[in-house]
């Protein structure tokens, strides 16, 4: 299974991205996904995650407030909109298909894997 994301770039401090990721529509309309995201040397971190339809959604703390996360299933496609970037938030962002209906916020929980998109936020 094959996941595109895209959108990731260089932006200045305080600025916003909005990071997309489209996915096969068999393998994502009736299942939760995810954002995590890797720090160069760190591990790979839950940023936010959606569930099936929209209805739920959870945020990690340093990015409530500021992240949102949405999915138009018409599109196979999940979104993140992160706002006011710090450079604590330079990371390869990854999408990924739970195995379930909700998301949840450890890796286990994912099925399916995109190759990630890099964010660097300058200072």
């Amino acid at each position: 299974v094959q996941l595109q994301a895209s959108g990731g770039g260089l932006v200045q401090a305080g600025g916003s991205l909005k990071l997309s990721c489209a996915a096969p529509g068999r393998t994502s309309s009736n299942n939760g996904m995810g954002w995590f995201r890797q720090a160069p040397g760190k591990e790979r971190d839950f940023v936010a995650g959606i569930s099936w339809n929209g209805g739920s959604t959870g945020y990690a703390d340093s990015v409530k407030g500021r992240f949102t996360i949405s999915r138009d299933n018409a599109k196979n496609t999940v979104y993140l909109q992160m706002t006011s970037l710090n450079p604590e938030d330079t990371a390869v962002y990854y999408c990924a298909v739970a195995a379930g209906s909700y998301y949840s916020t450890r890796l286990s929980g994912y099925r399916y894997w995109g190759q990630g998109t890099l964010v660097t936020v300058s200072s």
